[in-house]
C-alpha cells in the first residue's frame, strides 16, 4: 500500500533510500538543508523541502513537511565532531515538539550500535545500552525522547559502521600505524541492507521496535583492514597487540533474524 513517507536528511543513505522508496510507489518527501539542493531533489520526483534544525529553533517549513505524512525516517546524525557545542538532543526535543503538534504518529529513528559502548561478548537488541562516547550518549538519550512518547510509534534502527560507495572505514586507516584492538571483531552494513532493512520496517508494519542493523560476518579488524586495502591498492593498517581496551563485540541482529530478513550484500569488496 502506498504511503506518504518524509526522509529527514537526503544525504548518503537518505537520497539513494527515497530513491529505492519511489520505486515501490510510494510517494516521497525529502529534506534538505542546502538550498542548491533542492531543484535535485525535485529532478528525482522527491518533494523537496529546505529544512534546517538548530539548538535554538527549526528553520524552513517543518509543520508544512509533517502535516504531508504517514511516516517520517529521521535521519540526521549528530555530527559532534564538526560542531563541538551543539545539543543534538535539544534539536530532538525541537523536532518532538513539532511532532505533537502534526497528526503524523509513526516514526522510523536511524540510530546507531555505538549507543551499545565498549562491552564485550554478543550484543543483542535485548542487550543494555552504555554508550561511553558523546554521540552515542546523545543518540541513546534522543532514542528515548521518541521511544518513551506513547503517544508514537517508534522503530528504532541501530546501524553499524556504514559502507557502501565513496565511503568504507579502510580509506581512514590507510597508512596507519600502532592502532589497537586489532583481533577485535568489526561491525559494519553496507547501504544496500540500511535501505533493504528500512523497507522491511515499513512493509512489515514493524512497530515499537529496537532492531539491531548488522552484517552476520565479523572477521578480526586486523585481517579485514588488512585484506580490504590490499585489494583497493591501499596502505595496510598497522596494528600493535590486542589490548581489549575498546571492547571486543559481535553485534547480531536477532529480531531482523526472527523475521528471516536476508541480508544481501557482503561487506567483503
Amino acid at each position: 500500500m502506498s504511503k506518504r513517507i518524509g526522509i529527514l536528511g537526503c544525504g548518503w543513505l537518505g537520497l539513494p533510500l527515497a530513491k529505492s522508496l519511489l520505486e515501490d510507489k510510494h510517494t516521497v518527501y525529502g529534506t534538505t538543508t542546502s538550498i542548491s539542493k533542492i531543484d535535485n531533489l525535485k529532478k528525482d520526483k522527491i518533494v523537496p523541502y529546505h529544512i534546517v534544525l538548530n539548538g535554538s529553533g527549526i528553520e524552513g517549513n517543518i509543520k508544512g513537511f509533517l502535516s504531508k505524512l504517514d511516516i517520517l525516517i529521521l535521519n540526521v546524525p549528530p555530527k559532534l565532531r564538526s560542531s563541538p557545542h551543539e545539543s543534538f538532543v535539544e534539536k530532538m526535543f525541537l523536532l518532538h515538539s513539532e511532532i505533537k503538534n502534526s497528526p503524523l504518529k509513526r516514526i522510523i529513528f536511524i540510530s546507531s550500535t555505538s549507543v551499545y559502548g565498549s562491552i564485550n561478548g554478543l550484543i543483542t537488541e535485548d542487550s543494555p545500552a552504555r554508550p561511553n562516547t558523546e554521540s552515542g550518549k546523545q543518540l541513546l538519550a534522543s532514542e528515548n525522547i521518541f521511544l518513551k512518547d506513547g503517544q508514537l510509534s517508534t522503530t528504532v534502527i541501530r546501524f553499524g559502521g556504514l559502507i557502501g560507495p565513496k565511503r568504507h572505514p579502510v580509506s581512514f586507516l590507510s597508512g596507519k600505524s600502532d592502532l589497537a584492538n586489532g583481533d577485535d571483531a568489526i561491525n559494519l552494513i553496507h547501504l544496500n541492507d540500511c535501505i533493504g532493512i528500512i523497507q522491511t520496517v515499513i512493509k512489515g508494519d514493524i512497530k515499537n521496535q529496537i532492531l539491531n542493523g548488522v552484517y552476520p560476518h565479523h572477521p578480526k579488524k586486523e585481517e579485514y583492514y588488512t585484506s580490504e586495502a590490499v585489494k583497493r591498492g591501499l596502505l595496510p593498517p598497522i596494528y600493535t597487540k590486542n589490548s581489549n581496551e575498546i571492547g571486543n563485540k559481535i553485534i547480531e541482529s536477532k529480531y531482523l533474524n526472527v523475521k528471516n530478513y536476508q541480508f544481501n550484500t557482503s561487506i567483503v569488496s
